[in-house]
C-alpha cells in the first residue's frame, strides 16, 4: 500500500516559502510537563509569540478520505486524551483560521495503526486487539470554529520502533466535507511529539505496559532530528499536556497546541516511505 497523497492534497511548496517551515503561535510559558499549564492555546488576542516550527514528513501510515468526527477512539483501550488544536494565520498576525479541516491520526496503545495492523510495532507485543474498524480507528477530521479551534477525543498513544510517541497532524483548506473529507489543499503537515516525562508516567501501566519495548527518547527521535536539520525548533512540536485529575495518570490528559499556518501555502510533507 502506497503512502502517497493525491496531487490535490500534496504538492511541492511554492517558491519563496521558508525552507519547508511553518509556524506555531504559543505562549512563552508553554511546557510539555504533565503538570504544566493548560494555557498553551494562545491566540492573537492573548499576547502570543509566533515561534517557527518545522514541517515534517507525514510518515508511512497515512490514509486518505477519513471520517469527519470529534471522537476517534472507537473503543480502543487506553487513557483518555482530550485534544484542543488552534489554527492561526501566520501571515495575518496569528488571527484564527476558521473552517480549516484539521486531520489527525496516531497508533493505539500497543503501537498499531488502523489500516496497517499487520505491521509489527517492534519488541514483544500482543496481536492487535480487533477493537474498532480496522481502517478507521484513531483517525479523524474536524473543522475549526470561528476561533480557529478543532477538538478531538482520543486515547493517549503508545509507541513503536524507532519513533517517539507522537500524533500526526495535517491542516487543510477547501475540499469536500461530508461524512468523510476529500480534496482540498494541505497547508501544513506536522507532528505532535510527546515529552519523555509524560511517556514515562504511563508507559509502565496497563494497557501500555503489555508492549515490551523501551520508548524512544525525544532527543533520539528521527523526526525530532529532521526538524533540527531543517533549521527549525523541534521543541515547538512538543505540546502542553496536563493531567485531567492531578496525580492520577489513568484518568488521562488534556493536550493543547497552536498551529500557525500560511493558508495560501501548499504543504510538502508527504512521503515517509514504506511501513517497517
Amino acid at each position: 500500500m502506497t503512502d502517497d497523497i493525491a496531487p490535490s492534497r500534496r504538492d511541492v511548496l511554492a517558491a519563496g516559502l521558508a525552507i519547508g517551515l511553518t509556524a506555531a503561535c504559543g505562549t512563552s510559558g508553554q511546557t510539555g510537563a504533565a503538570g504544566g499549564s493548560a494555557g498553551g492555546t494562545a491566540t492573537a488576542t492573548s499576547g502570543a509569540v509566533c515561534v517557527m516550527t518545522p514541517e515534517v514528513t507525514q510518515g508511512p501510515y497515512y490514509l486518505d478520505n477519513q471520517l469527519v468526527r470529534q471522537d476517534i477512539t472507537e473503543g480502543k483501550p487506553g487513557f483518555p486524551l482530550a485534544l484542543t488544536l488552534t489554527v492561526v494565520d501566520l501571515t495575518d498576525g496569528c488571527a484564527p483560521v476558521s473552517n480549516a479541516p484539521v486531520e489527525i491520526w496516531h497508533c493505539d496503545a500497543w503501537g498499531y495503526y488502523s489500516g496497517y495492523t499487520d505491521k509489527s510495532p517492534g519488541g514483544q507485543v500482543p496481536a492487535e486487539d480487533g477493537t474498532g474498524d480496522e481502517k478507521t480507528f484513531l483517525r479523524g477530521v474536524q473543522v475549526t470554529d470561528a476561533s480557529g479551534v478543532a477538538t478531538f477525543t482520543s486515547i493517549v498513544p503508545g509507541w513503536y520502533s524507532p519513533r517517539v510517541t507522537h500524533i500526526h497532524v495535517k491542516v487543510h483548506q477547501g475540499g469536500d466535507i461530508g461524512r468523510t473529507y476529500d480534496g482540498g489543499t494541505t497547508v501544513q503537515t506536522t507532528q505532535i511529539l510527546f515529552p519523555d516525562d509524560v511517556v514515562g508516567a504511563y508507559s509502565g501501566l496497563d494497557p501500555y505496559a503489555r508492549h515490551v519495548l523501551e520508548p524512544t527518547k525525544l532527543a533520539d527521535d528521527q523526526v525530532y532530528g529532521e526538524a533540527e536539520r531543517s533549521g527549525g525548533d523541534p521543541k515547538a512540536m512538543v505540546p502542553t499536556l496536563t493531567l485531567l485529575t492531578p496525580s492520577v495518570v489513568e484518568d488521562g490528559y488534556t493536550l493543547t497546541m497552536t498551529l500557525g499556518v500560511d493558508p495560501g501555502a501548499t504543504s510538502k510533507g508527504g512521503g515517509g516511505g514504506a511501513p517497517p
